[in-house]
């Protein structure tokens, strides 16, 4: 599978890291151009390739991973999705320093990115935990429970795929109104940490 990151960060490098072993292919990509990820690429290794965000948003699923503030100016960039997977991975934040959360009394957080994205699949995942608790990059690492939501069961299945694949277990909550609610940050369900310590096999 190819996968497309808009943003370059520590959400998009250290989930690079987890699907790369598995033989899926990654394009980073950021608004500084695909010269300024040269050393990232290079340490994610083979399978691991820069280019525009335009590059990105033509992959199997593409990952949002930019800070709030910068979400419209992303997607505003970009042609009509078409159908494609977009995975929004971001949170609701009006400021960093201090963290200040954005207005989420109203619409859901991925409720606007899919306004934002006309004709994407909009796929909430990857935002309720710190990347700092899913860095554990081996084969023996905790099953952390990531949680997804979003409208289009048939663009859920493949997210899900993924992080099954990655060694994490998946829960679906439902619709990005929903579920998205419960996981965005401010949610009861955003920052609560959960592993798994065996897994049931019917």
């Amino acid at each position: 599978m190819k996968i497309g990151f808009i943003g370059a960060g520590v959400v998009a490098r250290t989930l690079a890291k987890h699907v790369l072993p598995f033989g899926h292919k990654v394009l980073l990509s950021n608004s500084r151009g695909p010269e300024s990820l040269a050393s990232l690429v290079t340490e994610l290794g083979s399978g691991a390739t820069a280019g525009m965000p335009q590059q990105a948003a033509d992959q199997d699923i593409v990952v949002l991973a930019t800070n709030w503030p910068r979400v419209q100016s992303a997607l505003f960039s970009l042609p009509d999705w078409k159908g494609r997977v977009l995975v929004d991975a971001t949170n609701r934040v009006a400021g960093y320093s201090p963290l200040v959360l954005g207005d989420i009394s109203g619409r859901t957080s991925s409720e606007i990115v899919a306004d934002l994205a006309p004709g994407a699949k909009v796929v909430k995942a990857f935002n309720s935990v710190p990347m700092s608790w899913i860095s554990d990059f081996s084969s023996t690492k905790p099953s952390t429970v990531l949680f997804i939501s979003g409208d289009h069961p048939d663009a859920k299945k493949p997210v899900s795929d993924l992080i099954e694949q990655a060694g994490f277990s998946c829960i679906d909550l439902g619709s990005l109104a929903i579920g998205g609610r419960l996981q965005q940050l401010g949610g009861p369900l955003a920052g609560v940490r959960l592993t798994l310590s065996e897994r049931f096999v019917p």
